[in-house]
């Protein structure tokens, strides 16, 4: 059972993929609402460690982890951290880890939080309690840092447009809500054919720049990748195409499929690390018509999977 409201994207194939079994040691790195922790300890008689930096998503796993009585353990934090985090449990190796990136649902669905432009809200975008807000860096940021920022993380095409107006705004008086920054942005950046709220690309960047979470997420992968036990799998749902390339690079990377040196480069092709995870997913697996009709949050993600494979072990 996930907490209400919670619904867990492609979570038949996750479970399918990280195939959890009996006395494993298996990773939520993204707890939110518990739905993948909750079908790792329904599948197996396994235990499993959830991770989440927001306490408000680790007081909600309470109910589950009392219905798992030692077997499921929470802890807050940055999934950057993992490797400390277990450590300081014990745990060295695992038989599996998810990601499930991006907000969670909770978070996107509390105006109090600050990450919709649909809702009145102060504007935070902090998954954790402590840090940068929203509101600094559209305060504080010069023009040109505010568009790269915009354009960076949230490939938004009217970039400086949408800075320019930010700080022409601020100069009349501070801009502190999700409703006051949507209506900036929204009289900067022209609507598009396909009906996205002009918004949607500015609040993206704004939210992954206060929670540093691509820098977040390359730890993470890295972390998880050398955690892993001969035949642990990893897998990850992305939900854009920021979070998706890292996803694919740091998984060919392991798998010594990334671009490197020359065929022709006998030298360097003998300095090349070996592999050390195989591809379960050559290429990306995405929702099926029937879920992406039924959560409209899972028609942009994209499911990337791979196994660790034993020292000296063959792509």
């Amino acid at each position: 059972m996930t907490a209400p409201g919670h619904v867990p994207v492609m979570l038949r194939e996750v479970v399918g993929l990280l195939a959890p079994r009996d006395g494993g040691l298996y990773l939520d790195a993204t707890f939110g609402g518990g739905g993948y922790a909750a079908a790792f300890l329904a599948a197996a008689r396994c235990t499993v460690f959830a991770i989440d930096r927001d306490p408000d998503a680790i007081a909600r796993g309470a109910a589950l982890a009392a219905r798992h009585p030692g077997r499921l353990h929470l802890i807050e934090g940055r999934f950057g951290d993992m490797v400390a985090l277990l450590a300081a449990r014990g745990v060295a190796a695992l038989d599996g880890v998810a990601f499930d990136l991006g907000i969670s649902s909770f978070q996107l669905d509390e105006a109090a939080r600050g990450f919709s432009f649909r809702a009145e809200g102060p504007l935070d975008m902090r998954m954790g309690r402590s840090g940068t807000r929203a509101a600094d860096l559209v305060n504080t940021l010069d023009e040109r840092s505010l568009a790269d920022l915009i354009h960076r993380f949230g490939e938004e095409r009217h970039a400086r447009r949408v800075a320019r107006a930010i700080v022409r705004a601020r100069a009349e008086a501070p801009i502190t809500t999700t409703s006051g920054l949507a209506a900036i942005v929204r009289a900067a950046v022209p609507r598009s054919a396909d009906g996205i709220d002009p918004a949607t690309r500015s609040f993206q960047a704004l939210r992954i720049g206060v929670n540093e979470e691509l820098d977040e997420l390359a730890r993470g992968l890295a972390a998880a990748i050398g955690l892993l036990s001969p035949g642990g799998r990893i897998v990850a749902v992305s939900f854009h195409s920021l979070e998706d390339r890292i996803v694919k690079r740091a998984l060919a990377e392991a798998a010594g499929r990334a671009p490197g040196a020359s065929r022709h480069d006998p030298a360097a092709l003998a300095t090349r690390p070996a592999p050390r995870l195989r591809l379960l997913t050559p290429k990306p697996l995405t929702p099926g018509s029937d879920e992406a009709a039924a959560n409209p949050r899972a028609r942009s993600a994209r499911l990337r999977a791979a196994e660790r494979l034993a020292a000296g072990g063959g792509a």
